[in-house]
């Protein structure tokens, strides 16, 4: 798996979670915060990925992360 494999997967989350994103202007170097996303959203959109992705990343190793590239990059370190 690809990091931008893992991009895309983060965005479809975001489509399911967020009722107003146009996916294609998402930005992997943006925050999801940039889309209005709150913390709730986030929490949902980190959890359905890891859950698609089977892996778990404790939260102390995702405080601080960024943007979604900085997200997609931590999950990776984790796929097998």
């Amino acid at each position: 798996m690809t990091k931008e494999e893992i991009i895309e997967i983060i965005k479809k989350h975001l489509k399911d979670n967020l009722d107003d994103i146009d996916i294609d202007t998402v930005s992997a170097e943006s925050s999801m915060r940039d889309y209005g996303a709150n913390s709730l959203d986030m929490i949902e959109v980190v959890s359905a990925t890891m859950r698609e992705l089977k892996i778990r990343v404790p939260r102390s190793e995702l405080a601080d992360v960024q943007t979604i590239d900085a997200l997609a990059a931590k999950f990776l370190e984790h796929v097998e």
